[in-house]
């Protein structure tokens, strides 16, 4: 298999990753549609440099020890169950001081630039399945006489790439309809089914065995 051959093939895999709903596409239609179309963009670039970081990482062999050392596994995976659960409970929380009269978007803890970019980072980079993925597929990709580190990163940005055009359409679509799903009522229901969403994806990686 030569680079564009490699290229093609990881395409049509992450293709399908991409477009199959979780725990990203919560988070980018929950941001975008409280926060604005600035957030949403901040927490798809945070959940990007994970997805980077998981490919660089894979190449150089770091990511190995994930599936090489248990003890390294769980640790991330008990780290990523309680950042989960506890960002729910945030979004649940959050849910409850929403009030009849609200008219604007949720403040600078949900919309500041910085929380969001950090939340969408963390949110991929403490998910060991990530890496794991990375881990079991990349090698597979992997030309014969082509740097591990530069494959990589080429097969990262493809993944990166396909995932920033998905992330544009579903921005896209929200901002259709921003102004009906910002009132009150929705905003209450979006945050609460958010955050059960992600404290099931947190429960989830929970019983999970590596």
């Amino acid at each position: 298999m030569d680079v564009y051959g490699a290229l093609a093939s990881f395409a049509a895999i992450v293709a399908l990753l991409t477009l199959t709903p979780g725990l990203d596409t919560a988070l980018i239609l929950r941001t975008s549609l409280l926060a604005g179309r600035r957030s949403a963009w901040a927490v798809v670039l945070g959940i990007q440099g994970g997805t980077l970081s998981w490919g660089m990482l894979t190449a150089a062999g770091l990511s190995a020890l994930l599936t090489a050392s248990q003890v390294a596994y769980e640790v991330l995976r008990w780290a990523g169950v309680a950042y989960l659960i506890w960002m729910g409970a945030r979004m649940l929380w959050h849910s409850r001081t929403i009030q009849a009269d609200d008219a604007a978007p949720p403040g600078p803890p949900e919309a500041g630039w910085g929380r969001a970019f950090r939340r969408g980072l963390l949110t991929n980079l403490l998910n060991p399945k990530v890496g794991a993925f990375y881990v079991a597929v990349l090698p597979q990709f992997m030309p014969r006489g082509v740097p591990h580190a530069v494959m990589g990163v080429l097969l990262a940005g493809v993944h990166v790439c396909e995932a920033l055009v998905w992330s544009a359409v579903l921005i896209g679509f929200t901002g259709m309809v921003r102004g009906w799903l910002r009132r009150p009522p929705v905003r209450r229901a979006l945050d609460r089914l958010t955050g059960l969403v992600v404290i099931g994806f947190g429960l989830r990686l929970a019983i999970q065995q590596s």
